[in-house]
């Protein structure tokens, strides 16, 4: 059973190092958030299974690392300069700013705010009768169009610099490199280019913990195709995406898929869905997947001059510009669902309830942890000598914790998620039969709270 509430996840996070709240012994800066080390770990192993089973696994995908700063002309190619906005209305009472579209969706629905003009996003919030979430005030200003993008200045002398973007999205970095990435790694049509990294978007109301925040990381790639050729391989990455979501814990009937209509779509898509979550405060997007058509190639080359088009290796007199299928993996958003799906409250008898989180072990921060039964020397030396064992000769990462008694220990690795416990205890160095047979140890699953006693090497060889 998921978190109920945000606010039970977020004490959870804290107290425990997934997710602090960011430049906090200054008061904080609003809606920015730290990862702390089992956060950074837990989204660390999403990345890495992510880029093993949509990269590495693949012989038609590579991978690229593009910088955060680019020349202001991609940015006016794309059509984000002009484009890249949301409307922007004021409470007249208390001066709080919201995105005008997100409270009419709240209220008439997603379908219902798409077909709005910015000149009709006031008047319908009046119509509505929808009232300021700061105040209750129903008095709105006349909207106007926020540019969505974080502008610096690129110079020594302030004042006096060019204008540069940080980057919305990691895409442009993709699509600008295209001929280099098609010369150098000789993939031919189909292929993919696959990135992660930070983008920046200075929303006007981020909020609910992480999920809408003006810093996060994105897994993006684009698979460039023949045109006519899309159709069908955007439904495959429709499915690869849904099976990921169900691989990393994510429940089905928590999941949905929402077609955007035509009124809803960007500027660059001719088609687009949305993977949908259920948050605690409803349905929110979690990733995405555009067909782009040749929209971003073509605007490149018409910007630059250069010839973006792509040579069919068996018949150089054909050449086309490629169309492009966009899977767009927020992988902050993966996090958070991740650990929301995760999130327990086990009620284990009458007057005992246990926090658990049921992550995968794909995507736990740690496999395994050691526990001594004791800080006893000879107990602490034969634990230790097994924690060496395990991070030799396996993949795994491990936990080893000796910090207050064994059933306290168990259950702050029921908060975090680890899914087994392995506890060195008196049996295992020989001196009480009654704990078990000298060498072995006692495994505890995190799910069933089951124990089961095996020999050193069995445990090894299990591993």
């Amino acid at each position: 059973m998921p978190a109920k509430t945000l606010d039970e996840l977020v004490s959870l996070c804290k107290r425990r190092g997934f997710i602090f709240p960011g430049s906090e012994i200054y008061g904080g800066l609003a809606n920015t958030w730290d990862y702390g080390p089992l956060g950074l770990e837990m989204k660390n192993r999403i990345q890495r299974e992510w880029w093993r089973r949509f990269v590495l696994s693949r012989r038609d995908m590579v991978g690229i690392e593009t910088g955060i700063l680019m020349n202001r002309k991609v940015w006016e190619a794309s059509g984000h300069i002009s484009n890249f906005g949301d409307p922007l209305v004021d409470c007249k009472k208390c001066k709080e700013r919201f995105r005008g579209d997100k409270l009419i969706e709240e209220k008439i629905g997603v379908e219902g705010a798409a077909v709005l003009t910015l000149d009709q996003v006031q008047p319908m919030l009046v119509a509505e009768k929808i009232k300021c979430p700061s105040c209750g005030n129903i008095d709105w200003a006349i909207a106007k169009k926020f540019n969505l993008m974080f502008k610096t200045q690129q110079g020594v002398i302030e004042g006096e610099g060019e204008d540069i973007y940080l980057r919305p999205e990691t895409a442009q970095g993709m699509f600008v490199n295209f001929k280099n990435i098609a010369q150098t790694s000789r993939k031919r049509l189909p292929f993919g280019v696959a990135q992660v990294g930070t983008v920046f978007r200075n929303e006007i109301t981020p909020g609910n913990f992480t999920f809408r925040t003006r810093e996060f990381q994105q897994m993006e790639i684009e698979y460039f195709v023949e045109p006519g050729t899309e159709a069908p391989i955007f439904e495959e990455w429709k499915d690869a995406m849904w099976q990921w979501c169900l691989d990393i814990g994510l429940a089905p009937e928590r999941l949905r898929v929402r077609e955007h209509t035509k009124e809803e779509l960007s500027h660059y898509s001719s088609r687009t869905i949305d993977i949908e979550y259920k948050y605690p405060w409803g349905w929110g997007e979690l990733y995405g997947l555009a067909n782009r058509s040749d929209f971003d190639l073509s605007q490149h080359s018409k910007f630059s001059g250069q010839d973006m088009s792509y040579t069919d290796p068996d018949d150089p007199k054909k050449k086309f510009l490629p169309y492009v299928v966009e899977p767009t993996f927020g992988l902050t958003r993966t996090v958070l669902a991740v650990l929301l799906e995760a999130y327990e409250d086990e009620k284990l008898a009458e007057d005992d309830t246990r926090t658990v989180l049921h992550l995968k072990p794909l995507v736990s921060p740690y496999d395994i942890a050691i526990l001594p039964l004791s800080k006893k020397e000879h107990l602490m030396a034969k634990a230790q000598e097994l924690y060496k064992k395990v991070v030799q000769s396996t993949s795994l990462t491990v936990d080893f914790d000796v910090t207050g008694s064994i059933g306290k220990r168990y259950r702050r690795q029921d908060e975090i998620g680890t899914p087994k416990c392995i506890t060195v205890d008196f049996g295992t160095l020989g001196e009480d039969p009654a704990q078990g047979e000298p060498d072995t140890v006692t495994i505890r699953d995190r799910d069933t709270l089951k124990q089961e006693r095996l020999t050193i090497v069995a445990l090894l060889e299990r591993l």
